[in-house]
């Protein structure tokens, strides 16, 4: 995701600079690629805020409600231990923060996984809580009830938590090139309606 985010830097960076070309077919052809690259750069934010927006349901896969019985709001993410020709990779999600008494709902494609953990933080760093799920029956749904600090493996929470701290990194990387790439499409949107009004034809 990061990758498409810098490909739209590069694409509405050089849209902006083609206003430099002002005469000839050099400017029509530069108006051109910066309205293709302002519309491109719309439908993909577009897509991307809506499917975040969505509920990330599928039929096949399985479904973890998690339910925080603790008297504080925890920061959740959920790590899917997949196996792939005897080799492990892993997969974090964020469920975000669970009120107390509340629950909140992951779906997990478990295709090559028989396994999640689950992590709880209080606070940016403070893992309170770890659990290890092995899923012996992938379509029996699984309820995880937190009703204690615990951490149910101390060498696999170690690994939990960089994960963890590799998935904000990704996310702020991506959400400072969200930022620049939002403030290009402004830019360029801005500067294609002010010359369409300097010039109807």
């Amino acid at each position: 995701m990061v990758y498409l985010f810098l490909l739209l830097f590069v694409m509405l960076s050089a849209a902006l600079m083609s206003t430099v070309l002002k005469t000839g077919r050099l400017r029509f052809w530069g108006r051109m690629f910066r309205l293709f690259v302002v519309l491109f750069s719309a439908g993909v934010f577009a897509y991307y805020f809506i499917s975040r927006s969505l509920p990330h349901f599928r039929e096949d896969a399985l479904t973890v409600q998690i339910i925080n019985k603790l008297p504080f709001p925890l920061d959740f993410y959920v790590v899917r231990v997949d196996t792939i020709d005897g080799s492990k990779s892993f997969e974090t999600l964020h469920p975000g923060d669970i009120r107390s008494e509340f629950y909140r709902i992951e779906y997990l494609d478990m295709k090559n996984s028989d396994e999640f953990w689950v992590a709880g933080f209080l606070g940016p760093k403070n893992m309170v809580y770890f659990s290890q799920h092995p899923i012996p029956n992938k379509n029996e749904d699984q309820i995880v009830e937190i009703q204690n600090y615990t951490n149910d493996n101390p060498s696999l929470s170690a690994a939990a938590a960089k994960l963890v701290e590799t998935l904000k990194f990704e996310n702020m990387k991506t959400a400072i090139w969200i930022t620049l790439d939002l403030l290009l499409l402004f830019l360029n949107f801005t500067l294609l309606v002010r010359r369409s009004k300097k010039n109807p034809d």
